[in-house]
């Protein structure tokens, strides 16, 4: 249908790229380039992947300490964020002190 379309039409009716009958983009070297520069990464991550650094056992457990550690912090800072900070006599009268001069 598009050889038909391309063959019997002048052009591309409307915008030529984008849309259901779009000019197809030539594929250039740059292209093929960074898709194996990708397929290549990829590859490389999948190696890397399949071999785990710890076995099965290590892995088991590894990360409790640490784990109950951010545990207490945080239930640690949500027990003193309840909490308002405690203010001295001299903070809750100071704005009593409004005449008060250097010489007297």
């Amino acid at each position: 249908m598009f050889l038909t379309l391309a063959l019997l039409r002048k052009g591309i009716p409307g915008k030529q790229w984008i849309g259901k009958y779009r000019r197809p983009r030539p594929i250039t070297w740059q292209m093929k380039r960074n898709t194996l520069k990708h397929l290549e990464r990829e590859a490389e991550n999948e190696y890397w992947l399949s071999r785990p650094f710890m076995s099965l056992e290590q892995e088991r457990g590894h990360a409790a300490e640490r784990r109950q550690q951010t545990f207490q912090s945080i239930q640690q800072a949500r027990f003193i964020g309840r909490f308002p900070r405690q203010k001295t006599l001299e903070e809750h009268l100071g704005h009593l002190n409004t005449t008060k001069t250097w010489s007297s």
